[in-house]
């Protein structure tokens, strides 16, 4: 059973999609169609900016949601998924490839998000470090001490892997006991903000009522959703879940893992970058990932 997975922010880079505009007429259809939608030519970032016009949460969130979700199209009846699943943003490529949401829903949606969680970014000074070599009921201990500051569990990577998020005051010291704890690395991430953690509640509202109104249709393979990592396909689970994701950790490890236990016997990773096979591979290093 293959499964297909999907990127979240972080794997973007120039350029990405422009063999796909060039010489595949869907794609560019496709991507013409974004830039009505956004308002703005996005396709020229994507192609032809620079990295820091990428870096930019209102842009690189719908390019990488574009890149995924277009891959996906452009496979045609090739691409029949028995399961999906997509890392933080990853999740929304994911419901759009798996027919849970329109692609100019999914893109709306995705663009709404990005606008709430970079004006939440804003509010609060705050960020996000890899802890690397600590058990996560270490780091989730030692999260649970720092006293008046937030921080948080945000992304459960692989084993071994977690990634912690709050305000800078927390990070720092987190990330002097987790180091002090064993930790073989404590890296400070190149992020705006503390995604998937309390700070980002204001984005969640906001992005909560548009959700609500949002049409989302029963897809046509499970979805394992962040927030509780199981395969979800009731689309009132699936709003519920989708809620809940800035303010919740995404359980990539435990995707994974219940993913593997449910019958997956190859990954296949659909958007910019092999992030994800990285991590499926410390999941479990004798697993099948199907070169995209």
């Amino acid at each position: 059973m293959k499964a297909y997975v999907f990127p979240g922010q972080g794997a973007q880079f120039v350029g990405m999609g422009k063999d796909l505009y060039d010489s595949n007429p869907l794609a560019k259809e496709l991507f013409e169609r974004a830039n009505g939608i956004l308002g703005f030519r996005i396709t020229d970032l994507i192609f032809g900016g620079t990295d820091e016009d990428l870096k930019q949460t209102k842009v690189t969130q719908p390019a990488v949601f574009l890149h995924s979700v277009i891959v996906a199209q452009t496979l045609g009846e090739t691409f029949s998924p028995e399961m999906v699943a997509g890392h933080s943003l990853g999740e929304f490529s994911a419901l759009v490839a798996a027919g849970a949401l329109s692609f100019e829903e999914g893109l709306t949606l995705v663009a709404k998000r990005a606008g709430a969680m970079q004006k939440a970014c804003e509010m609060v000074p705050s960020t996000m470090a890899a802890i690397l070599g600590l058990p996560d009921a270490k780091v989730e201990e030692i999260c649970a001490t720092i006293e008046g500051e937030v921080v948080v569990p945000a992304n459960y990577n692989s084993p071994g892997q977690v990634v912690i998020s709050g305000s800078i005051p927390g990070i720092e010291e987190a990330c002097e006991r987790l180091t002090a704890a064993g930790a073989k690395r404590a890296l400070k991430l190149k992020v705006g903000g503390a995604f998937h953690s309390p700070l980002m509640e204001p984005a969640r509202e906001e992005l909560a009522i548009a959700i609500e109104s949002a049409l989302i249709n029963r897809p046509v393979c499970p979805v394992y959703q962040n927030v509780d990592a199981r395969p979800q396909t009731d689309p009132k689970v699936i709003k519920t879940n989708l809620i809940a994701q800035l303010t919740s950790p995404v359980r990539w490890t435990q995707i994974v893992e219940n993913m593997l236990k449910d019958g997956a016997t190859c990954f296949a990773e659909l958007g910019p970058g092999t992030v994800l096979q990285g991590l499926i591979r410390k999941v479990n290093s004798e697993v099948c990932i199907e070169e995209s």
